[in-house]
């Protein structure tokens, strides 16, 4: 019984752990609204997720397009990204380059943890931790 009760508590602390990193506090930013955050450089890319506590290391990238017109499930990602504080918005219809990294210092339940980077020309314009799992568990970077 003690294990099973530990078990429940656990999910329950890294689920409420999860909503706050989501929800956050309206205005509760990291980028200062008009602030860039560089992303040209391996180097930079690194430094953004250790700036927030993340070790990672990069394991895929690939072009994309970001959509003109937001899915439901885009535009959830995108309310993420206004409340980090990041630009997504600004870049719709344009195309950029995803970056995958496995987060190496975090991992909840045994679970394999990804990062995500989207970066156009020089800029980062989204960022999203989640599990492998197909991301039943979302974090905001910061």
């Amino acid at each position: 019984m003690k294990r099973r009760t530990f078990i429940v508590i656990s999910a329950a602390l890294v689920m409420g752990a999860a909503y706050i990193a989501i929800t956050g506090e309206e205005g509760n930013s990291t980028v200062k609204k008009g602030e860039k955050v560089p992303a040209a450089t391996v180097g930079e890319r690194i430094d953004y997720f250790a700036s927030h506590g993340w070790e990672v290391e990069e394991i895929a990238g690939k072009q994309i397009t970001i959509p003109e017109n937001f899915s439901h499930a885009y535009e959830e990602y995108a309310q993420l990204q206004d409340k980090q504080g990041l630009p997504l918005r600004e870049y719709a219809g344009k195309n950029g380059h995803l970056y995958v990294y496995e987060v190496k210092n975090y991992s909840p339940e045994s679970r394999k943890m990804l990062a995500e980077l989207l970066v156009c020309g020089d800029t980062a314009v989204a960022s999203m931790i989640y599990s492998e799992d197909g991301g039943s568990l979302r974090l905001s970077v910061s």
